[in-house]
């Protein structure tokens, strides 16, 4: 009978052992807390005093609750380490791990036993649990509070149960303990600094015990396959594809919503759409969209320059053709018994250059046989004669080509020498093309300007002056801004940017184009046209601030403030009264370059 009435003590000591209950203290509460063994023989004496000796002896020493001590003293010395996230948000490092066990340490001793659910703790409680976990820890708030909403969901329970069974049929258990995925990342980081680690890696490696071998065979079957694919893929044999990569090949597809080789809370569709290094950022597409478009231009220029040059060779040689045939025939008619054949080899040589001044139509040659005599004798003094005239002939020729030569170079010197500056070529060849073409031909360079770029279509013309003192950096008028605005607009459209950013033609907002008042309004008329987005960025600071008071005025927005005025840091002071267009085109192309529209910082 004693030994069946110690029998059932034990067991409802053990019982309250397994729950966690402790007894109020009492006066011997010192005794308890001295010795285990003492606490259990107290509680028996109670109600058995005959079985005292006998749980003693049979008793085991258990490893006692967790009070996590050190981290009580790091609080005492107001020591708090720094929890530390990976880049998918995953807690890793020795503090995360400490941090886990402590909050644990706090539910266990300061939530009633009664309460079965997160939800059902007091909000206070809930509070105190934070504001211990703060002071031994630095947590970011919004990590914290991430945490938490995930355990007081609704479904939390039954998701918990269900996985539970879930993990239950698992194949290829891991080894990771508390760690997890988060963890080993971290580890193999530091032994493996710049390499890109795979999940594939991740998979292999969390399923490997301390010494690098894997027990499982099912395990060991699968790392072997996946290091085969690993070497297929390193030597081109076979191509990854966003999730297609090495560990589904091995393991097979992914079921909807998770991810193997990663942890918990990582879906595939935040995994594999990451950035990663090696991507290329908007500001580089950008930049890479305007560079293939300026060697688009500069070819097409360069094309259209060519096809110039032989048109106009084609022309001049039907000139100089014609003119042969003209002359011939006047010589014909004036000379008796003349032979064309003697001027054909001459008259093919020239001209030397058609692309240049220099190019004659024979008219040397034809001097040589205009004779002052009609009477002229036939024989070797007539031909010694034409000889001499013919040289004299060449020589005045020769002299005429030397001051066209002149002239022409002089011409040259004042539009521009741009065959050895430095500058892009695609703007030599524009330069190359103004001397070529526009200057001999008299022609201009026409544009039309889109409705959308300026509110209103309308068409403008550069004038050559205008391409050549562009060129050399010298003062340029509203016409080289406007069509530069135009081309600003159309690498917006390729950038789908349109919206961002808006244009004011030069030309209707200068100094020329009637009073503060007039250009104000065309301001405000211009904004009325947007969609009420866009900041207008004009140095006129009366133009620009009436144009708003009317524009307010208009929509009847009421209580702005006066328009403010900043100076940017970062803008570069000119050096002279010349550069300010170069200055005007290069900040509008700075601020389309930047997606943010964060250029009052820089």
């Amino acid at each position: 009978l004693s030994v069946k009435m110690v029998s059932q003590q034990q067991t409802k000591d053990s019982g309250s052992k397994k729950l966690g209950m402790v007894a109020p203290q009492d006066k011997s509460s010192k005794e308890m807390k001295s010795s285990k063994k003492m606490k259990f023989a107290s509680s028996s004496a109670e109600t058995e005093p005959t079985s005292q000796t006998t749980i003693s002896d049979d008793s085991k020493t258990g490893r006692g609750m967790s009070t996590m001590p050190r981290v009580v003293k790091r609080k005492l010395q107001k020591l708090r380490p720094i929890v530390e996230y990976n880049k998918r948000g995953k807690g890793i490092g020795q503090a995360h791990s400490e941090m886990q066990s402590y909050i644990g340490v706090l539910a266990r001793s300061r939530v009633p036993l009664v309460d079965k659910k997160w939800s059902q703790i007091p909000k206070d409680i809930k509070e105190q649990i934070w504001e211990a976990v703060d002071m031994a820890f630095v947590v970011e708030k919004a990590q914290w509070d991430a945490f938490v909403a995930s355990r007081l969901s609704k479904d939390f329970e039954s998701v918990h149960s269900q996985h539970a069974q879930i993990r239950e049929k698992l194949e290829y258990n891991h080894r990771l303990s508390r760690k997890g995925y988060a963890g080993l990342e971290d580890q193999l980081e530091e032994t493996m600094p710049g390499v890109e680690i795979d999940r594939s890696t991740l998979w292999k490696r969390a399923r490997q015990d301390k010494h690098g071998n894997i027990p499982d065979p099912k395990v060991a079957e699968k790392a072997k396959l996946i290091d085969e694919l690993q070497k297929q893929v390193s030597e081109g044999k076979v191509r990854v594809d966003g999730s297609k990569d090495v560990l589904t090949m091995a393991l097979g597809p992914e079921h909807p919503g998770r991810l193997r080789g990663v942890g918990a809370g990582i879906s595939p569709r935040q995994y594999f759409n990451l950035p990663k290094p090696q991507r290329v950022s908007f500001d580089d597409r950008l930049k890479e969209s305007l560079r293939v478009l300026l060697q688009e231009e500069t070819k097409k220029m360069e094309a259209k320059a060519r096809e110039e040059a032989l048109r106009m060779e084609a022309r001049t040689k039907q000139l100089v053709e014609a003119e042969r045939e003209h002359f011939l025939s006047q010589l014909s008619q004036l000379i008796p018994n003349f032979d064309p054949g003697m001027l054909k080899q001459r008259i093919s040589q020239s001209p030397k250059n058609p692309m240049s001044d220099k190019a004659s139509c024979s008219g040397g040659e034809v001097k040589s046989l205009h004779y002052e005599d009609d009477n002229a004798k036939n024989g070797e003094h007539q031909q010694e004669e034409e000889k001499e005239e013919e040289k004299r002939d060449e020589e005045k020729e020769e002299e005429k080509e030397k001051k066209d030569e002149e002239k022409h170079d002089d011409k040259v010197i004042e539009v521009g020498d741009y065959s050895n500056m430095e500058a892009p070529s695609s703007l030599k060849t524009l330069c190359r093309y103004v001397e070529t073409t526009l200057l001999p031909e008299d022609k201009l360079l026409q544009f039309t300007i889109d409705k959308e770029v300026f509110g209103g279509e309308r068409d403008t013309f550069l004038l050559p002056e205008d391409i050549t003192q562009f060129a050399g950096m010298e003062e340029i008028g509203a016409t080289v801004l406007a069509v530069y605005m135009r081309y600003l607009h159309d690498v917006l459209k390729q950038a789908n940017m349109c919206s961002m950013v808006g244009f004011i033609d030069p030309a209707t907002v200068s100094a020329n184009s009637g009073t503060i008042a007039d250009r104000s309004r065309l301001v405000a008329a211009r904004l009325q046209k947007t969609d009420g987005h866009r900041v207008v960025d004009e140095e006129a600071k009366n133009i620009v601030n009436s144009a708003i008071k009317i524009y307010n005025s208009h929509i009847g927005r009421a209580g702005r403030k006066a328009v403010i005025w900043k100076t940017l840091s970062g803008t570069p002071k000119q050096p002279s009264n010349v550069e300010c267009g170069y200055y005007v085109m290069r900040f509008m192309r700075d601020i389309i370059n930047d997606p943010s529209l964060g250029f009052e910082n820089k």
